[in-house]
């Protein structure tokens, strides 16, 4: 498959979702399609782990495709089109925590890839994108907590005066999120904790993505729900096993259980040698986390990176 057809393929499951599953989460392999792209694009890696990644995104995309966009209706909607139609639907959900931010992820990727793609898909697919982005308005801000339950989190107030309010670029904010994925002592292997940390690099990773394609204004009012999720993981930097942190979660139990770091990191062929396929790419995981993270990298101090890479081992799905 050429590099650019992931993008196109990857758009066709973000759109088709909401109207072909009626859920919010197919999408995930869409997006996680585009970033298997975007980190390509990022990064200068040797042909024979291009091609490699190339066939994991590839195969992932088989796996979960939704159907076909005909190819004559490929590029019929504009980028300023599907802009003001994702960024209009965006606007009523930005200033609220929904599903750990993954209807920002979902609108800055898909807007980022159309972008880079010039136009794509019909006004109908566009709003296939749209009515996905509205389905987030109400829902709850995640299922799985450690210290705060779903509606806890929900009220958790972030003074107009918090010194995290003060971020202005998305280098600061890479920073921030480099420097609180390296305060864990430990991590373990649970949707509460593990994964949280994950979506918050995804979720840091898209108001970045906003800010670059520029809409400042959206980057700024989403810091504060995603500072929401700095607050509550920042209880359990130090979190040991006999810790009574109460757990909220309908499919993480207690005691938890120590994740275990990957060996191979995703710049090294040996990661994408595994059998991604057999964890179903841990639900597209694994390539957002790579691509925001290393996204991330490239935007803060040498020391920063160096600080926080251990611990993105145990943030990978083995």
């Amino acid at each position: 498959m050429r590099e650019e057809q992931i993008l196109e393929e990857g758009l066709e499951i973000v759109a088709m979702c909401k109207g072909t599953t009626g859920d919010l989460w197919h999408a995930h392999y869409g997006v996680a399609a585009i970033a298997s792209y975007f980190f390509l694009q990022d990064n200068l890696l040797p042909g024979d782990i291009r091609s490699t990644i190339l066939n994991q995104a590839t195969a992932m995309l088989n796996t979960h495709t939704l159907g076909k966009v005909k190819k004559s209706d490929y590029r019929s909607a504009t980028y300023p089109y599907a802009e003001e139609r994702i960024l209009d639907a965006l606007e009523g959900t930005i200033d609220e925590l929904h599903w750990v931010g993954h209807h920002v992820i979902y609108s800055a990727l898909s807007l980022l890839a159309i972008k880079d793609l010039g136009s794509w898909g019909t006004e109908k697919h566009i709003d296939g994108i749209v009515q996905l982005i509205l389905s987030f308005e109400k829902t709850i801000p995640g299922r799985s907590w450690l210290g705060f339950s779903t509606p806890e989190v929900r009220r958790l107030a972030i003074p107009a005066d918090d010194p995290l309010l003060r971020i202005q670029h998305p280098s600061d904010l890479s920073v921030l999120v480099l420097s609180e994925l390296a305060a864990f002592k430990v991590i373990y292997k649970a949707e509460a904790h593990h994964d949280l940390i994950g979506h918050l690099l995804t979720f840091s990773h898209a108001l970045n993505i906003l800010y670059d394609l520029g809409h400042e204004s959206l980057f700024r009012r989403g810091l504060r729900p995603l500072i929401k999720m700095v607050k509550v993981l920042r209880l359990s930097h130090d979190l040991q096993p006999e810790s009574e942190i109460p757990l909220y979660s309908p499919v993480d139990r207690l005691p938890l259980e120590k994740k275990q770091p990957v060996m191979h990191l995703p710049l090294e062929k040996a990661f994408w040698l595994r059998d991604h396929h057999g964890s179903d790419w841990d639900f597209g995981h694994v390539f957002k986390f790579t691509y925001s993270y290393y996204n991330h990298l490239k935007r803060v101090p040498q020391h920063i990176g160096e600080t926080s890479l251990h611990n993105f081992r145990y943030v990978l799905s083995l």
